[in-house]
């Protein structure tokens, strides 16, 4: 028993034997409340469409073994008496340690939540999925501030000169920065003002392609080739951007050219039979058609519709039907289409003429 009577920091072996085994014992039991209960939410969640279940799970199961040591080291610490210094610098540790698996457990929070609302949203308004991004860094970003400012007052750090030397700081590193909060502020601009949503169909000078992220720094569009086209966001908004996604319809203009042969009375009916061709289809709206020039080589006509659909196979479809409409009746008719020639006349004198011109 003299050697439990021991003392080591003002305790004998016995408290400390005492305390050790508090510290392994909590960490144990804090261990297996993780992995049981974690695991059982985690199983109830995939069977329940209950998104709370889920949340809560992956925020126990994902709790750091390393908080859970510190836990048993506080729990254990109770059971000795140490130097006022130790002791204070012990319960700092478990703050610290708590306000970073808060944290934690805040990040998973936050992000579960965004992604429910995300999921939601683009069924309804794909726009909201670049506003949900912004809003969940945004969200994070002010959630870690918190935690730091809250963990360096608890190490008795004066957080209020430490903010003021931070926006002293921050005009500094804002200057060196400029590219980076452009194209920041560009991607709120494009978050709020909603010029294109991802799915949209844009074309930026030569290149074209679907929307399909738009990032903080970055918008992605994916070409009808295949590959991934990277645009900057500041760049993107100094661009002139065709967006096909906000057409509600589609004003086609087309030409065609007959022979200088055709009769007139041909002619005069040559519009009446775009017109039939272009009002006999589905989702369309005549505008015009109209003798327009005499051409090089063909006597040339103009046509103005609309396709009623953004859709481009339908507009594809619907075009290629008055074509063939068109084609028909020309045969019928007998109107011919021009297409380039040159027609060489040759005057022929007779033998007598180019007697007389050659005594002449």
């Amino acid at each position: 028993m003299e050697f439990f009577e021991m003392e080591f920091m003002g305790n004998d072996l016995l408290d400390w034997l005492i305390a050790s085994t508090i510290l392994v014992s909590s960490v144990i039991l804090l261990w297996i409340f993780r992995r049981l209960v974690g695991g059982r939410l985690s199983h109830r969640a995939s069977l329940s469409k209950t998104h709370w279940n889920n949340i809560i799970a992956k925020q126990i199961t994902r709790t750091k073994l390393l908080f859970l040591v510190v836990v048993g080291l506080y729990l254990g610490s109770l059971f000795v008496e140490l130097p006022a210094r130790l002791d204070a610098m012990v319960y700092s540790i478990l703050v610290i340690a708590l306000l970073i698996q808060v944290g934690i457990w805040g990040v998973i929070l936050i992000s579960e939540l965004l992604e429910l609302y995300e999921r939601r949203a683009l069924e309804k308004n794909a726009a909201a999925v670049a506003t949900i991004n912004i809003i969940g860094l945004a969200s994070k970003l002010v959630l870690w501030s918190i935690v730091a400012l809250l963990a360096l007052d608890n190490l008795g750090i004066n957080i209020t000169a430490l903010v003021a030397g931070l926006g002293i700081g921050g005009i500094a590193i804002a200057l060196a920065l400029q590219n980076i909060l452009g194209d920041l502020f560009a991607s709120l601009s494009i978050v709020f003002d909603k010029p294109f949503v991802i799915g949209d169909f844009v074309i930026i000078d030569e290149y074209l392609g679907s929307i399909e992220h738009i990032g903080l720094k970055t918008t992605r569009i994916r070409s009808l080739s295949g590959e991934q086209l990277v645009f900057s966001n500041s760049d993107l908004l100094n661009s002139r951007i065709r967006n096909y996604g906000r057409m509600f319809e589609r004003r086609v203009v087309s030409s065609l050219g007959v022979t200088y042969q055709t009769p007139r009375e041909k002619l005069k009916l040559i519009p009446l039979i775009i017109r039939e061709a272009v009002e006999a289809q589905e989702k369309t709206r005549f505008d015009r058609a109209h003798f327009m020039k005499y051409g090089d080589y063909a006597l040339a006509f103009e046509t103005v519709y609309y396709v009623l659909s953004p859709d481009y196979n339908t507009y594809m479809d619907i075009q290629q039907a008055i074509y063939f409409a068109i084609h028909e009746r020309f045969e019928q008719e007998q109107i011919e289409f021009a297409y380039p020639t040159q027609t060489l006349f040759i005057s022929q004198q007779t033998e007598s003429q180019q007697t007389e011109s050659a005594g002449g």
